[in-house]
């Protein structure tokens, strides 16, 4: 079944009312975007003509035994219910592996329902009544079973745009925050501004969720790529750390900071590392041309 622009952002607007109706206390929900539920509703009674943006918001869930707080990040995109909600819990009590296996366990379960379901209270619920176990001590979540299968994990490489990248802050922020996780990749600053972020898909939605919090607007995923393993994934690296790249700029633009970035430099970088084809993706250019 498929359904139309329109009628999935009706039914984001009533989960969203459902949700403020079980959150009414200020701050339990907190959009990305405060006035992406107005914009939404001019674009379904055709005041706006552009599209708006996706709905994206934070709910804060009080877990009863053990007393803990589990943030829960969602992202709406237009497609939903028709098209895979975003979600991703975290919680400060919780270590790298036990957030890890709460949202495998969280996806595994939104997984279930069919294309066309409202399931973010059915997340809620979900991490209401079994998330308590994810925070056992570590030696009782990790006590190997004589009878435990491979695990399957999905690798995953998220190509990354932004019109730019030159504050020193937010690169510091994106180094720290690619080194803590167990990604590789690269941070390419200037105009435009480019990262890479490559490994387990847990890992990298943390470093997207992290990065793109609190208020980066004009960035967007532009292409990724995954596969399933049962390793570690470093056979599937391209990239051996998360790093901070630095091209040379055209023209001299003295003390100004909106260079451009060497394209031609960039395209010789990637194919290095066996990404050519990705050139396009983030600019529309074919890479046989582009002796920037």
């Amino acid at each position: 079944m498929s359904a139309s622009m329109k009628e999935c952002l009706q039914l984001q607007l009533l989960e969203m009312e459902m949700l403020f109706s079980m959150f009414p206390n200020q701050g339990e929900v907190k959009l990305e975007d405060v006035n992406v539920l107005t914009n939404i509703k001019r674009y379904l009674e055709g005041t706006r003509e552009a599209l708006p943006p996706k709905i994206e918001f934070v709910i804060t869930l009080q877990i009863e035994e053990p007393k803990v707080k589990i943030d829960l990040q969602v992202t709406m995109p237009h497609g939903y219910p028709y098209a895979a909600l975003q979600l991703f819990g975290r919680s400060s009590e919780l270590d790298r592996q036990q957030q890890l296996l709460l949202n495998k366990g969280l996806t595994s379960h939104i997984g279930t329902f069919d294309p066309g379901e409202l399931c973010v209270c059915a997340a809620i619920q979900w991490l209401q009544d079994n998330s308590a176990s994810y925070f056992l001590n570590r030696k009782l979540v990790f006590e190997p079973s004589t009878q435990a299968k491979p695990v399957k994990n999905t690798f995953l490489r998220m190509w990354i745009y932004s019109h730019h990248i030159y504050q020193q802050d937010l690169r510091k922020k994106i180094l720290d925050v690619g080194k803590r996780l167990d990604v590789t990749g690269f941070c390419m600053t200037g105009k435009p501004g480019i990262i890479c972020v490559e490994g387990f898909k847990e890992h990298c939605e943390e470093f997207w969720h992290t990065i793109r919090y609190p208020n980066w607007k004009h960035i967007s995923c532009k292409h990724a790529e995954s596969v399933e393993t049962e390793g570690n994934g470093e056979d599937l690296r391209l990239f051996h750390s998360f790093e901070e790249l630095l091209l040379e700029a055209h023209g001299d633009y003295g003390l100004r900071n909106d260079y451009h970035m060497n394209l031609g430099q960039f395209l010789e970088f990637l194919k290095k590392h066996k990404s050519e084809h990705v050139f396009q993706i983030l600019f529309g250019i074919e890479s046989k041309s582009a002796d920037a």
